[in-house]
């Protein structure tokens, strides 16, 4: 066994700034005989269920957590920053970091509260908690005093010793034996002090030192990818810098092996060994429920029935009447059948929340698609006024839509018309709470095209030349062919391999090593998800000054987690 777990890592879901995928991270523990790693993204959660369920499929046990920015002197609420050195999103003035790593379900609980309310109620150049919401939400969690950028080291690095110790005694206080001194060491001048002076807050204060590297990349020759990945969003023709200056001064954030960080901390045996304590305590907990967390539709007081089960029996066998004008044994038998498998699979009350509201979206004169996917093959969705496609005239199977053999929660499409779908969500608001209602994000991704456009604007390579390449990479039913797999069978870029221009081979190494990582986030064009409670529960919450409050997980780890 390891004798020693990562815990401080960012993923590409730390936006524009981690180059490392949840694959790339789960699969370094797994080369590595580490038998635990976390997840710990800026400020988000986004990757929380892919990680959890990528980590446990590997036999690795996933410790949840988040480098969270928390306003140390003052309130989240606070929009000032504090002191010359408070450059805009930079100062310490506005923000120290910290990490929190989930113990157990209750630390993930507090973890997603404290990440969305950082969203929600204290955003300010980054999302931001301060000591109160995180002294009210603490139970479960295990706090690390993050990097030289963190609530105890920021004032080392700044020359005052005297808040450092008062700091850390705070947060002691907060999370006692749970607060641990975190060391690291990337050869950088600026945790120079910190590792001279951390050891002896330790030892004065009886709080653990515990070493960890703050991985952005997997192999340390990522960093010059890494780099470039950094400077996209400022990179253009007229603003063209040095990539191979590394912005962090350091090519140390990768996955280092027990040996190198038993290396790095030689003269820190005991915080190397702290990781597999910390880890230790981790609990495996569930993410993924037995049964769908399903809001309560409220049944009507006049309908004459008690239960969804019977409400959907009812309003199925009213509807199929004006379907077809005569009910034959054969659509009497397939609405029996169907019906017994929705009940039987416990989705009675999701038919009845998607019938609701999209019977309110005809009435309030929103036009309503006709359905689309396997949704048309029920005759149950059909009678329901959920889709206008007849299965039994088209030949459509129920089996592909709804299996007591593939138990997942039941996929409708509907469209609604893109200028009045505002009133959807406003009704299903109104019906549910605003609170258990919210749109869905979505991530824009560096797919091969993208990527080497981004990459070329950042290595100066003329738009026309990569351009010369892009256009050459097909779209085939809706996916853009993977860079390697164009190179290797389109002949019309073997001029790509036979390059001796150097700019055109790291164009190439680095496009290779950032394809496929997440390059923004955005509203889900036509996701809503409905929690029987306050959304906040569930699942943690993302809003910033320049975009609707959505969801941080995608629609695909809502449906993983058993969510509308």
């Amino acid at each position: 066994m390891s004798e020693f777990i990562h815990l401080h890592n960012h993923s590409h879901y730390s936006l524009l700034d981690g180059a490392a995928t949840i694959g790339g991270l789960v699969g370094a523990a797994v080369d590595n005989k580490m038998p635990a790693v976390a997840l710990t993204d800026h400020g988000v959660m986004f990757g929380t269920i892919e990680f959890y369920r990528t980590a446990r499929k590997a036999g690795i046990k996933p410790i949840i957590g988040c480098e969270m920015y928390i306003v140390v002197n003052g309130s989240r609420t606070d929009r000032e920053a504090i002191g010359r050195s408070a450059k805009p999103g930079q100062g310490r003035g506005i923000y120290a970091h910290i990490v929190l790593l989930a113990k157990n379900i209750t630390g993930y609980r507090n973890l997603m509260k404290l990440c969305s309310l950082a969203h929600l109620e204290g955003f300010y150049y980054k999302p931001r908690i301060d000591l109160d919401l995180l002294s009210m939400n603490h139970e479960g969690l295990v706090a690390l005093s993050a990097c030289p950028n963190g609530v105890v080291a920021h004032h080392i690095v700044n020359g005052r010793s005297a808040d450092a110790r008062k700091e850390a005694a705070s947060f002691k206080e907060i999370f006692g034996e749970d607060f641990y001194l975190e060391i690291q060491n990337h050869g950088l001048e600026k945790e120079k002090p910190i590792l001279a002076e951390m050891p002896t807050i330790s030892g004065e204060l009886d709080i653990p030192l515990v070493a960890t590297n703050d991985i952005h990349y997997i192999k340390r020759e990522h960093a010059i990818a890494h780099n470039v990945l950094l400077m996209i969003p400022d990179a253009s023709a007229s603003n063209t810098t040095d990539y191979h200056e590394l912005r962090y001064r350091t090519d140390q954030l990768y996955f280092k092996s027990k040996d190198e960080m038993a290396t790095a901390f030689k003269e820190f045996p005991d915080a190397v060994k702290t990781t597999l304590a910390i880890a230790e305590k981790i609990e495996q907990f569930s993410l993924e429920p037995e049964k769908p967390h399903m809001p309560a539709f409220p049944i009507p007081a006049d309908a004459g029935v008690n239960t969804h089960d019977e409400y959907l029996d009812k309003l199925a066998r009213e509807g199929i009447s004006h379907r077809y004008p005569e009910i034959t044994s054969e659509i009497e038998d397939r609405m029996a059948h169907e019906l017994r498998v929705i009940k039987g699979m416990g989705y009675a009350g999701y038919f009845l929340i998607t019938y609701d509201f999209i019977n309110n979206a005809r009435k309030s004169g929103v036009v309503v698609g006709p359905g689309r996917g396997s949704a048309a093959g029920s005759i149950v969705s059909y009678a329901l006024g959920i889709t206008n496609v007849d299965p039994l005239k088209y030949g459509l199977l129920f089996e592909r839509f709804l299996n007591p053999d593939r138990v997942s929660m039941p996929d409708i499409d509907i469209d609604f018309s893109d200028t009045k779908r505002d009133r959807v969500i406003e009704y299903v608001k109104e019906k549910y709470g605003a609170d258990s209602v919210s749109q869905i994000i979505t991530f824009g991704t560096l797919s091969a095209r993208a990527v080497l456009k981004d990459v070329g604007r950042v290595l100066g390579v003329p738009l026309n030349q990569v351009e010369s390449i892009t256009k050459q990479i097909p779209v085939v039913q809706g996916r853009v062919t993977p860079l390697a797999e164009v190179l290797e069978t389109n002949p019309e870029l073997a001029w790509i391999k036979k390059s001796e221009d150097p700019k055109i081979k790291e164009l190439i190494d680095i496009s290779l090593v950032l394809e496929g990582m997440h390059r923004n986030a955005s509203t889900h064009a036509a996701g809503i998800v409905i929690s029987p409670g306050p959304l906040i529960d569930f699942v943690p919450l993302y809003k910033t000054p320049q975009t609707e409050l959505m969801t941080q997980y995608n629609m695909i780890d809502l449906e993983k987690i058993g969510l509308l």
